[in-house]
């Protein structure tokens, strides 16, 4: 028998997880400096000395290790669409770690993204309709509403993998986004129990991860990070545009503000250059703003301040009622990040002194 509650639920996945972040971060950072699974620097990426970059390790830990919790405390979310979060959320990650560790071809990974989209579409987590002005609610065709799927989440997937640029960015882009989807979840009628639970566990894995990954980041989340999170923000906006008849389906496009900006012109300037849009440079949108003279975290609170006023927007356009927890959420979670961060500073400046 459940004996938690939605909201319970909620804020024990996210604190389990953000727990175990604590805890496994540091024992992957360790790890992969260990066996020297480390993100060297070069031309185009902006750190000065190799970072471990297996931190996707940790996130997917955190988040698939706080769902079985709820599990064994008899939470569990009775759904089909479940499967296709999990199973397509760990297909992606596997896909990133192997080419952490190993290195893939661009166009190899972008078949095999297109392969677990499937995947999740078959298992029901699909764009059916569409509102079209002056056209009003459409039903796609089957094939339309394959290939409307497969691009929103792979190229979901693909812009969260490059936002992941700066010390910081793409962890609190996700949180913020998690957190939004969460709320407008639970604000549904009825509450859309899986997407919320999902949700708010992703968020707290990325804040765990976080407290070591701002300037100067200890790890970085690497492609098995940003690929089973981007693969995730997709999958639970899919799940909410299928719960919606108006307007409001194209929230998740403020959500996803930063990193659907970010990787549209990225395209566009590869293709107009006729280059491949996969082939990555140094121009991203985080790139330009270090080049105007900001420093990395201020060019992270620039484009943290617009993703948290897009998810304002888009929780008072989806639900205007749950707006206050939108702000609660984020100060809580600001703050959350805030003490942990400046508790990680302290420890590192007493060692300093032990050594010295």
């Amino acid at each position: 028998m459940t004996f938690l509650q939605l909201s319970e639920a909620n804020i024990l996945g996210a604190v389990i997880a953000f727990i175990l972040g604590l805890f496994f971060v540091p024992l992957v950072i360790a790890y992969s400096e260990k066996k020297g699974l480390m993100d060297n620097p070069n031309e185009r990426k902006i750190h000065s000395h190799p970072i471990p970059r297996l931190g996707g390790v940790a996130i997917w830990l955190c988040a698939i290790l706080s769902f079985f919790a709820l599990i064994i405390m008899s939470y569990y979310p009775h759904r089909r669409l479940l499967s296709g979060l999990l199973l397509g959320s760990s297909l992606m990650f596997l896909l990133g770690l192997i080419d952490d560790i190993y290195g893939l071809g661009a166009k190899f990974k972008f078949t095999i993204q297109i392969t677990i989209a499937s995947i999740a579409f078959c298992l029901g987590v699909k764009i059916t309709t569409v509102l079209i002005p002056f056209f009003g609610l459409v039903e796609l065709h089957p094939i339309l509403s394959y290939l409307g799927t497969i691009a929103w989440i792979v190229g979901i997937s693909n812009a969260v993998n490059f936002i992941d640029g700066v010390d910081g960015l793409a962890g609190s882009v996700i949180t913020i986004s998690s957190v939004t989807l969460g709320l407008i979840a639970i604000s549904l009628s009825p509450a859309d129990t899986v997407s919320a639970l999902i949700a708010f566990i992703l968020a707290g894995s990325m804040m765990g991860f976080l407290t070591y990954n701002f300037h100067p980041a200890r790890i970085f989340m690497g492609d098995s990070g940003a690929l089973f999170s981007g693969f995730l923000l997709a999958a639970l906006s899919v799940m909410y545009q299928m719960k919606t008849t108006d307007i409001k389906m194209y929230v998740p496009l403020l959500i996803l503000a930063v990193p659907i900006i970010d990787i549209t012109f990225s395209s566009l300037r590869r293709i107009l250059k006729g280059t491949s849009p996969f082939v990555p440079d140094a121009e991203h949108i985080h790139h330009k703003l270090l080049k105007f003279g900001l420093s990395q975290n201020q060019a992270v609170l620039v484009l943290v301040v617009f993703s948290i006023i897009m998810g304002w927007l888009a929780t008072y356009i989806a639900a205007s009622d749950t707006i206050k927890y939108f702000v609660y959420a984020v100060i809580i979670s600001a703050v959350m990040i805030i003490l942990n961060r400046y508790a990680k500073t302290g420890e590192g400046n007493n060692d300093s002194k032990k050594d010295s």
